[in-house]
């Protein structure tokens, strides 16, 4: 069975590896720009109907989107894109002062519409895969980010029914700060601690807020308070 990246692959996932996903190739893609290879992974969820409505989508070149995975609510595994090329799937964003995110990525769309709670198959699988893609590509904790990380404002996925912390507490995402914020509590020191974990896009200050909160703390309403910094500052 040929490894994850090559061209030629069964179309039925494979009963001794159940990471060999079903391969079902888009034709949206095309090759990293300047030499770039993957530092990061974007995580989406796919707001369709199911998770073959998604896959058509995504495969349709009438509508220039593709990412390199899809995962089915009952932990289906699809691969659309090699991970060697650039699949279009983030879209203008920035993260960590970088552009072109699609260049530096890898895009993993998940079978959800965002309002529900992800499902254990689903996100077994998730953190099965995360694991090997980070592994080949020697991509750490902090580069595994949501699509409302790069695009605050213009993304909310995968949105603040997924679980974070699930995956921080497994090192497959950047574990947030939890000591106690210092003083001043102040937008233009929020501004800069939030860049500083990553959130460099441009953006208004209220933006900026939701985006972190989307985040770390999807239930908090209100004005920006010290709690929103505890998530940022060590």
């Amino acid at each position: 069975m040929p490894a994850v990246g090559t061209r030629h692959r069964s179309a039925v996932p494979s009963t001794t590896d159940p990471l060999t996903p079903i391969w079902h190739p888009s034709p949206n893609f095309g090759p990293r720009r300047d030499g770039l290879t993957p530092t990061l992974i974007v995580l989406h969820y796919t707001a369709m109907d199911s998770a073959n409505a998604a896959l058509d989508r995504l495969c349709d070149p009438e509508h220039e989107v593709s990412a390199h995975y899809l995962i089915g609510a009952d932990g289906a595994l699809w691969q659309m894109v090699e991970e060697k090329d650039r699949a279009w799937h983030a879209g203008a964003g920035e993260w960590q002062g970088q552009s072109d995110i699609n260049s530096r990525s890898v895009g993993i769309e998940l079978d959800n519409s965002g309002a529900q709670p992800f499902s254990e198959p689903q996100m077994s699988k998730l953190e099965d895969l995360l694991r090997q893609i980070m592994t080949r590509w020697s991509i750490p904790s902090s580069g595994v980010i949501g699509h409302s990380d790069m695009a605050p404002g213009r993304k909310t996925d995968p949105g603040p029914k997924f679980d974070w912390l699930r995956l921080e507490r497994q090192h497959l995402a950047e574990p947030r700060a939890t000591n106690a914020p210092l003083e001043p509590f102040t937008q233009e020191e929020f501004r800069r601690c939030a860049k500083a974990a990553g959130f460099s896009a441009p953006t208004d200050d209220q933006t900026l807020l939701d985006a972190v909160r989307l985040r770390y703390r999807p239930w908090a309403k209100g004005p920006l308070c010290a709690k929103d910094f505890s998530v940022l500052r060590s």
